[in-house]
């Protein structure tokens, strides 16, 4: 609980067997969330029954890819806050106070991974995963004229429930690029977002999306093409559109 409000955490997990319960707990003891609702995404063998083993509310989602497990988490939370997070043992559950601070003011708090004070040591954030993430979140603040971005691929974002049940109806993506489709849709819509520095660890076991340098240019070319769909579908079309409704209204 947050100031009167319900903090829900969502984990969706697919490859993170070893490290979920772990992360479930680590959450659990900031003190802060009231429910962990976690996506079985097809998970690994073993992840069930760790699950199983804590307090999180288990959830299966045929459809794979990050994108979709992320939507069913978002309409199973029953929070007033909603948190996305990983539960591979990247992030720490005490940082969730920092976005929980920040959410007093903003409609959607953001975490960046950008302050090398707080990466550790081992943590996949080599040259090419930072600039990457860098240069198409700049990418995208230049086209939607944002706040300040730094990170696109953070994953740790807290969102209130007014946000989601405005948004969700323009959910599009099912994989790994939804985190960019979350982003452009709360500023299309009007919603105020903040950036903030999280610790970012050594991840338990192999990532199925950034594993490798080819998985990794391959989504960041994806994210920029798929940024500009956006901004051709909300900034340019929809521009024409309200031009041409207002020349009839005159």
């Amino acid at each position: 609980m947050w100031n009167g409000k319900k903090v829900s955490v969502i984990f969706p997990t697919y490859n993170e067997k070893d490290s979920i319960r772990a992360a479930i707990e680590d959450f659990k003891k900031s003190g802060y969330v009231d429910e962990i609702v976690v996506v079985n995404n097809n998970a690994a063998r073993g992840t069930k029954e760790e699950v199983e083993k804590t307090s999180a509310r288990q959830i299966f989602e045929a459809r794979q890819g990050y994108g979709y497990a992320i939507r069913r988490g978002l309409d199973e939370a029953k929070g007033d806050l909603v948190v996305i997070s990983e539960p591979d043992g990247t992030f720490i559950g005490r940082d969730i106070i920092k976005l929980l601070v920040f959410s007093d003011d903003y409609d959607a708090v953001w975490g960046t991974r950008t302050d090398v004070c707080l990466v550790g040591a081992g943590a996949n954030m080599a040259m090419h995963m930072r600039w990457g993430n860098f240069l198409v979140a700049k990418f995208l603040q230049l086209l939607f004229n944002t706040t300040r971005l730094s990170d696109m691929g953070c994953t740790f974002k807290l969102f209130h429930r007014r946000v989601i049940d405005k948004i969700k109806p323009d959910f599009t993506v099912g994989g790994s690029h939804f985190g960019p489709e979350l982003m452009i849709l709360t500023e299309v819509h009007g919603f105020e977002a903040v950036e903030v520095p999280v610790n970012y660890l050594k991840r338990v076991g192999t990532s199925s999306v950034t594993g490798s340098l080819r998985k990794t240019v391959v989504l960041a070319i994806v994210m920029t093409f798929f940024i500009i769909k956006q901004f051709i579908k909300f900034k340019i079309f929809r521009g024409i559109s309200h031009i041409f409704k207002g020349k009839t209204n005159v």
